[in-house]
């Protein structure tokens, strides 16, 4: 359901494009946003369903803006001929959006997580070949991507802040684990 004058209304398909349009203007915006829903549980035993019949509140949009430094640091890589890859697990919109901003590229071009999924080796060489921006991507995507990139003979860094970039950067000719400092 989604709360709508005062009250829970059934989810149908009109809200549901509503709230996917809404979605989208803001992540192509470069905005991360994050959907916000509640339902009411019984009992603390019943929370094995607390994700279950939710009712939706509405969108938060949160603007995680790049370091000052960034679009420098990019315009001197490509400078020095250092061609630059955005790995991200952001809505595809969103990584466009702040790629486009940053000058790491200059088209619309994405391939996310879901489209490597179906990608043989060939294809994935492909992708890395033409391709700046990669989003909704799992570290298992990232690992290949980096495999990939290697595997054309490009001599590749890996800049990660997780957990989940681990294995990529390990993967990497030069592996850059980046923290708070």
């Amino acid at each position: 359901s989604v709360w709508k004058d005062g009250g829970p209304v059934p989810l149908d398909e009109e809200l549901r494009t509503r709230i996917a349009g809404a979605n989208d203007r803001l992540a192509a915006d470069g905005i991360r946003v994050l959907g916000v829903a509640y339902r009411t549980l019984p009992s603390v035993a019943d929370v094995a369903r607390a994700e279950e019949e939710l009712t939706f509140l509405g969108l938060v949009g949160i603007i995680d803006p790049p370091r000052p430094e960034v679009r420098d640091a990019v315009a001197t890589c490509h400078g020095a001929g250092i061609r630059v890859v955005m790995i991200t697990g952001d809505h595809p919109l969103t990584a466009r959006a702040i790629a486009a901003d940053l000058g790491i590229t200059s088209d619309d071009r994405v391939v996310t997580g879901a489209q490597i999924e179906h990608f043989d080796d060939a294809a994935l060489a492909e992708a890395v070949r033409t391709t700046s921006v990669f989003a909704r991507v799992s570290p298992e995507h990232k690992l290949r991507i980096v495999q990939a990139l290697r595997d054309e003979g490009d001599i590749v860094s890996m800049t990660g802040d997780g957990v989940n970039d681990a294995p990529a950067l390990k993967k990497a000719h030069i592996g850059v684990a980046m923290g708070i400092t």
